[in-house]
């Protein structure tokens, strides 16, 4: 059976750092992409950052471009964020995503296959 979770989420001030870190288990990953994607209350599930099964390229959202940083772990089971000079409209539930197959859905939550339950990120101005 395959899990997910997330862990890194908490409280930090307006232009503080935060680093995400995502486990996944119960097969071999090293074919899978894997993202990011976060929630913020009332919003629908948005894509953040995504990274290819290889590690070797990797997309961001704009808003985001410049202050995280995606990277896989060298088993490539692990996906980081690190997360620098956040702000208050970073403010959101984070996930963390697998996905099985490489498509044209990346960017958006229908492309993936497995989830963690998420961590929370919340950004005080």
């Amino acid at each position: 059976q395959v899990q997910v979770v997330e862990s890194g989420g908490g409280l930090v001030q307006t232009g503080g750092s935060l680093r995400l870190s995502c486990a996944a288990s119960g097969r071999t990953f090293s074919n899978y992409a894997m993202g990011w994607f976060r929630q913020a209350p009332g919003k629908e599930r948005d894509f953040v950052a995504r990274i290819t099964s290889s590690g070797g390229n990797t997309y961001y959202v704009d808003s985001v471009k410049g202050r995280f940083t995606i990277s896989r772990g060298n088993a490539k089971n692990t996906v980081y964020l690190q997360m620098d000079s956040l702000k208050p409209e970073d403010t959101a539930v984070y996930y963390c995503a697998v996905a099985k197959y490489s498509s044209g859905w990346l960017d958006v939550p229908r492309g993936y296959n497995y989830w963690g339950q998420g961590t929370q990120v919340t950004v005080s101005s």
